[in-house]
């Protein structure tokens, strides 16, 4: 420390559609940076209510809410759980202790203003013109959607394509600021499944690491 109309539901922090219902992926221990007591994976009940779009082949973006939690740095002593989505088709480590939401194509990991966000649907490789396209979708989805250019990038041997793209909230009410979400995107694909997975934090949150992290540790199934 990376079509539909968006829309914004408060959850501290990110909206982006409508999560499906359910429990669909299981969760183990990851001793992948420091080692932890023994603690259940997060459930749905516990989690706050994030959504998150699965019409077409990729979610809309993150936004923010005006008046979201704050958020600090994911701690360099944070220990990861690995998640199984046996219904999606793939796994991937997460911080302990993050609530979670949806299940099988569609699922949200989230604390505070920080979120990690996974839609999978069938489909072959966007490659860089289908992201364009994608981007362009977006931005008329979302006017305050601003992207960088996309890239090729390695993830677990295979390449990628990587966007790095930012959100503003409507103005706080109170303040009348807004709040701005950087969030690394990246499409991937295997056989005929696509994933599209956001890793979103508030502009000044530092999550580099962790969130390379998380996105190496991406495997289909």
């Amino acid at each position: 420390m990376v079509a539909p109309r968006s829309i914004l539901i408060p959850f501290a922090v990110v909206s982006v559609g409508t999560l499906l219902a359910g429990c669909g992926g299981s969760s183990s221990k990851s001793p992948t940076k420091a080692p932890s007591q023994s603690s259940p994976p997060p459930t749905t009940a516990a989690a706050p209510p994030p959504a998150a779009s699965t019409q077409g082949s990729a979610s809309g973006p993150l936004t923010a809410e005006a008046q979201s939690a704050a958020a600090g740095d994911i701690p360099d002593n944070q220990v990861f759980l690995t998640f199984r989505d046996s219904a999606a088709g793939f796994s991937m480590q997460y911080p302990e202790g993050w609530a979670q939401r949806g299940s099988g194509s569609d699922v949200a990991f989230q604390d505070k203003s920080n979120v990690v966000h996974v839609v999978v649907s069938s489909g072959q490789p966007l490659g860089l013109a289908g992201v364009r396209g994608d981007l362009a979708r977006l931005k008329t989805a979302t006017p305050s959607f601003r992207a960088q250019a996309p890239s090729v990038v390695t993830i677990s041997s295979k390449p990628a394509v990587k966007v790095v793209y930012t959100t503003e909230s409507k103005p706080s009410p109170v303040t009348g600021k807004r709040v701005t979400l950087v969030v690394d995107r990246y499409y991937l694909a295997h056989g005929d499944k696509r994933a599209v997975v956001d890793l979103g934090a508030p502009r000044g949150v530092d999550n580099v690491d962790a969130y390379r992290l998380i996105i190496q540790s991406f495997r289909w199934k």
